[in-house]
């Protein structure tokens, strides 16, 4: 399958387009970026081609991989579906709703498939376990915790996102939590129940009642300190608590290739993919509703 990559920041270079330029049955065909000058170096570091039409680089792809910020990405994806790729998404897959709603739209009217990238989702320790709990069932209750120091003290390549120092962890890690969580404990079907508190930085806490009757308690942030950084998830119910396993932080661009493989099964099926763009465009709905809950905070 011919790829596209749109966008240029870390998750590009670091994560999607090795994976691509790896995969065995991916072509990556060009880079395109709202910078040139940034297309021209990446593309150059993959030994591909950067392109300044995006127009012109998606007529020559059957895919995009698309690395950009929530509130760029749905403008972009659409105009790919419209051109008949099919679609390798971030997630958020957008910063409002009407956005992931016009996406999904756009989607489903040419026909292309769609698959999200949720770490978690793809990475394959956490993927086994998620698989496993689905299969257990009965969970009464939840308890997450996605405390990280992107933006409280620690070097790190993200540190200067625009976009995740405006919106903060609700949006960032948010989206992960929830792709641990719904298919778990089920849908939060009744979103006038949802509880948002703020804390210190751009911490929120959130309590969320699903479809099964279980409740899920979730703690996000970006800005903790370095020391206080974890990531945690226990579910507890007649089967006794269980946790997830420990994060294997250098496992991104394997767990990307294996997103690429679900993309090129959904496409040759035809089958939606659990993590398609109508779930994104459900967690999106989802951290909508929890940040208005929440209020913007400082």
């Amino acid at each position: 399958m011919r790829f596209g990559l749109l966008g240029t920041g870390p998750w590009a270079r670091n994560t999607q387009g090795p994976a691509l330029i790896d995969h065995p049955d991916a072509e990556l065909v060009g880079v395109w970026g709202r910078r040139p000058e940034a297309a021209a170096e990446l593309a150059n570091d993959l030994g591909t081609a950067a392109f300044a039409d995006v127009d012109e680089l998606l007529a020559g792809c059957d895919a995009v991989a698309v690395a950009l910020p929530p509130h760029v990405q749905p403008e972009l994806a659409v105009r790919a579906a419209g051109a008949g790729c099919h679609l390798l998404l971030d997630k958020p897959v957008a910063s409002e709703p009407a956005d992931a709603r016009r996406l999904v739209a756009a989607v489903e009217e040419a026909g292309v498939a769609s698959v999200v990238f949720f770490t978690l989702r793809f990475a394959p320790q956490p993927a086994e376990w998620i698989a496993a709990q689905q299969e257990v069932g009965g969970w009464l209750t939840a308890r997450a915790q996605w405390l990280s120091a992107v933006l409280g003290g620690k070097e790190s390549a993200y540190s200067a996102s625009p976009w995740r120092r405006e919106r903060g962890a609700l949006w960032d890690v948010g989206p992960h939590v929830l792709s641990l969580l719904l298919p778990v404990l089920g849908d939060v079907t009744d979103t006038d129940r949802i509880a948002a508190v703020r804390g210190p930085g751009d911490t929120v806490n959130l309590l969320l009642p699903h479809v099964t009757g279980a409740v899920s308690t979730v703690t996000l942030s970006l800005t903790v300190p370095p020391e206080a950084a974890v990531v945690e998830a226990e579910l507890r119910g007649p089967a006794g608590a269980v946790r997830l396993p420990e994060r294997d932080r250098g496992v991104a661009p394997l767990a990307f290739g294996r997103a690429i493989d679900a993309l090129l099964e959904a496409a040759r099926s035809g089958e939606a993919h659990p993590c398609d763009v109508r779930f994104g465009a459900r967690v999106t709905e989802l951290l909508a509703v929890a940040e208005e809950r929440a209020g913007k905070g400082s």
